[in-house]
């Protein structure tokens, strides 16, 4: 996993992985890590989710709006 950057300080994500078809998201330093794949949460949405990781700003709130409970 690797340590969300958080540009703002503002986010509940801790890490992400990033793989092919999925992104993994670990929240708030739990334990748990949630997996969005293109299956659960549609390609797009994993794109975009992938884009925002890297750039390290803005995907709990995009989560949080379109994703929410699209993890496997």
């Amino acid at each position: 996993m690797e340590r969300y950057l958080d540009s703002d300080c503002d986010s509940g994500v801790y890490a992400y992985e990033i793989g092919e078809e999925y992104i993994r998201v670990q929240f708030d330093r739990s334990f748990k890590i949630y997996t969005y794949s293109y299956l659960s949460a549609g390609a797009s949405r994993v794109e975009d989710m992938k884009r925002l990781a890297r750039n390290g700003n803005g995907l709990n709130s995009y989560i949080m709006r379109y994703a929410k409970t699209s993890y496997e």
